[in-house]
């Protein structure tokens, strides 16, 4: 009997992904890329902790990584930014195929619009796949909302659009701190899923572990 992904070597690790064991090195070289692992697999979890402890380095042409954002930009807006983290928990809770990658361009594309908006310009550039599109959508919506409630009180400074330029540049850098690069990794999702663990819109999904 040999490992249903190699072909070649023992199977000696129950993959709940799979349903089936598969060898050490697969479970290795395919978690988080051709394998979608559950949250709550104990290899997985093993192997996080692990690259808590080793950062991994980020290509010099990583976009927004030049940014410079005003010291007190997150503390001054504080709850704005904790609803748009919620907002980005939220969506990706009800799309159980969404992962990192997708929120991370969802935040890039945002975070462009605004930063055109700031100089003047009306220009949108969506993400082209479906899920980051959908994301996207859904917190230019929040966003809007926002604002109009902001316009609905004169005594409220308005928001500009320069400040969600640097909140959005924000959590991108957040979001490449928490994700580990792989296609599948949801590491930033559950970063964020875990900022409110009182929220039961935010629940976690049954395991997927089945014992053998």
């Amino acid at each position: 009997m040999s490992c249903p992904i190699c072909e070649k070597r023992k199977p000696a690790r129950f993959c709940p992904a799979k349903g089936e064991k598969i060898c050490a090195v697969c479970c290795g070289t395919e978690r988080e890329v051709t394998l979608d692992c559950p949250s709550d697999c104990s290899y997985l979890i093993s192997a996080h902790r692990y690259e808590d402890g080793h950062q991994r380095s980020l290509p010099a042409d990583t976009p927004l990584l030049d940014e410079k954002i005003p010291q007190d930009i997150v503390h001054t807006h504080q709850q704005l930014m904790a609803a748009l983290a919620f907002s980005i928990a939220k969506f990706c809770a009800v799309q159980p195929t969404a992962v990192d990658t997708d929120a991370l361009e969802a935040i890039q594309a945002l975070a462009q619009t605004y930063k055109t908006l700031s100089s003047g310009i009306i220009y949108e550039k969506p993400p082209a796949a479906p899920l980051p599109r959908e994301l996207y959508a859904a917190l230019i919506a929040f966003i809007t909302e926002v604002k109009k409630q902001q316009a609905e009180r004169p005594e409220t400074a308005p928001l500009k659009d320069m400040e969600l330029f640097y909140l959005c540049v924000f959590l991108y850098r957040m979001g490449l701190l928490h994700t580990n690069g792989r296609p599948r990794s949801r590491r930033f999702i559950e970063f964020l899923r875990g900022q409110f663990p009182q929220s039961p819109e935010l629940k976690r999904e049954e395991s997927r572990i089945i014992v053998p």
